[in-house]
């Protein structure tokens, strides 16, 4: 790394060896903020385009007959049919269901539901019906295990939300990372772009960045009179394999992109670090400069960039 007093002035330390020391000993386990958990504005938007569907749906709930029950409800109601898939927590609209597989004679039946019709054929609604039985989702409304169609689809909304937790964790390290960048930047009039590819640093800025790949775009770009700093960001908190290859392209990226005379910067972070401590620190002792968090929010970053060192 390119050591500088202000190491000293920042984090007190006087080598190398005692910032990465510093890096790794202020790792931090967890950037969730209360977003994290549930992305209520997506779910609740999901939830009340079918909201009416859903309750038209809901006078299934302790019906005798609910197979002719529901048929009427298809007849009266055909837009009902576009919410089957929620029912079973799928977002798929069209199913491929393998219906016989005796001595290897593959059989299938699809079903489709689309989001928009005005009428169901006997056909079609015979074949609604019978998914909705197979599947076991009627045996729910007869027999009133679900006692609200809506508050049940509600509760899947929330359970699909959370598979995009990992993506939330990514965006999280950005987030913080670009408030700190933001305040840097007002601060010192420094111009700065947050996931920007090359054709646009050149368009806005009118500075060449040769790129490894068409598809490389940078987390963050700062502009300090004509002096460019490419910053990438990322958090781990899991250990794993990945961790030793990706410390291994950042140096690979750090020598293509000082060969055209521009800085790179990486911010990274997680207790996943842990696990990879020998690829981090081959890294850091590589490239310019890899803070963590605690550095940049020490100051490190804007230091940095101010000073051009």
């Amino acid at each position: 790394m390119k050591f500088s007093p202000i190491f000293k002035d920042l984090i007190n330390c006087s080598s190398s060896e005692e910032v990465f020391s510093y890096l790794k000993d202020s790792l931090t386990d967890s950037i969730r903020p209360w977003t994290y958990f549930v992305n209520w504005q997506k779910v609740l938007i999901n939830f009340r385009k079918i909201e009416v569907r859903l309750n038209i749906l809901n006078t299934l709930i302790g019906k005798n007959n609910t197979e002719q029950e529901f048929k009427k409800l298809l007849t009266a109601y055909p837009e009902i049919l576009s919410v089957i898939p929620i029912l079973l927590a799928s977002r798929t609209s069209n199913f491929r269901i393998l219906t016989d597989s005796l001595h290897g004679n593959f059989q299938y039946k699809n079903y489709n539901f689309p989001e928009k019709i005005k009428s169901l054929s006997p056909q079609e609604i015979d074949e609604a019906v019978e998914f909705v039985k197979e599947t076991r989702v009627l045996d729910l409304f007869s027999n009133r295990t679900i006692k609200s169609i809506p508050d049940y689809v509600l509760g899947i909304e929330v359970g699909l939300d959370t598979n995009g937790r990992k993506n939330r964790g990514g965006t999280s390290m950005e987030t913080i990372t670009e408030e700190i960048v933001s305040h840097i930047c007002s601060q010192n009039n420094f111009l700065y772009i947050k996931q920007v590819n090359a054709a646009k640093i050149f368009r806005d800025w009118g500075i060449v960045v040769q790129v490894d790949k068409s598809s490389r775009i940078f987390d963050f770009a700062i502009n300090n009179q004509g002096t460019l700093y490419l910053i990438e960001v990322n958090f781990y908190g899991g250990g794993g394999s990945k961790l030793k290859s990706t410390a291994g392209e950042y140096r690979y990226l750090f020598d293509f992109i000082s060969a055209q005379k521009h800085q790179l910067i990486w911010i990274t972070d997680g207790s996943g670090w842990k696990t990879a401590l020998k690829p981090l620190e081959e890294t850091f002792n590589y490239i310019d400069y890899t803070l963590n968090l605690n550095m940049v929010n020490s100051g490190l970053l804007a230091e940095i960039i101010k000073h051009k060192i």
